[in-house]
């Protein structure tokens, strides 16, 4: 198993020519703004990314980043149990650019929404939907009731499973990539 290390926003700006930069947010959280030469692999991909991971590693120091350094710090410890040595952003995204650092965004690009919003809304228009339909049909107020045992269960657990299945919405996908080509030299 493979250390892992943390660098403060400042450190890892100091170094960024020397990192491969690794975004393991989503799609739609990339384009919102992501760290200069920062490359996605969203965490539910990294496992088919290992072998260009384990090659940019040898060639180099491996950062990985997500919005507020939880998600990397879970890539950093897969990648560990791997044999890939890696450092986490401490505080993510968030840190880099509320310390003036600059941010990349794909040009002509909206800003996405975040995953933790698109999820607000759907947890909303579910129970809110569960509530109105359960004025006519009793029945209907179980999914109002199903939404709030998934919340409660998600903070139980710091899981989100409709996070993952609004992950699989077209605009929350990777753009297909040879991920070879894209962290090669």
């Amino acid at each position: 198993m493979s250390p892992t290390t943390a660098l403060t926003a400042d450190q890892a700006a100091a170094r960024l020519h020397e990192l491969t930069v690794i975004d393991v947010r989503t799609p739609g959280e990339y384009a919102s703004g992501h760290l200069p030469g920062a490359h996605n692999i969203p965490l539910d991909h990294l496992d088919a990314a290992l072998p260009t991971l384990r090659t940019a590693a040898d060639r180099g120091g491996l950062l990985l980043v997500c919005a507020s350094g939880t998600r990397s710090a879970q890539a950093c410890r897969r990648l560990a149990d791997q044999g890939i040595a890696a450092a986490t952003l401490t505080g993510g995204t968030a840190a880099w650019t509320r310390l003036g650092h600059d941010s990349d965004r794909p040009a002509g690009t909206r800003t996405p929404w975040a995953m933790d919003r698109q999820v607000r809304l759907a947890a909303g228009c579910l129970v809110l939907t569960g509530l109105i339909a359960g004025q006519r049909w009793t029945a209907a107020r179980r999914l109002s009731a199903g939404v709030a045992g998934g919340l409660v269960f998600s903070a139980l657990t710091d899981t989100c499973g409709m996070a993952k299945i609004l992950a699989k919405l077209p605009h929350n996908r990777p753009t297909p990539t040879d991920l070879d080509a894209t962290l090669a030299p």
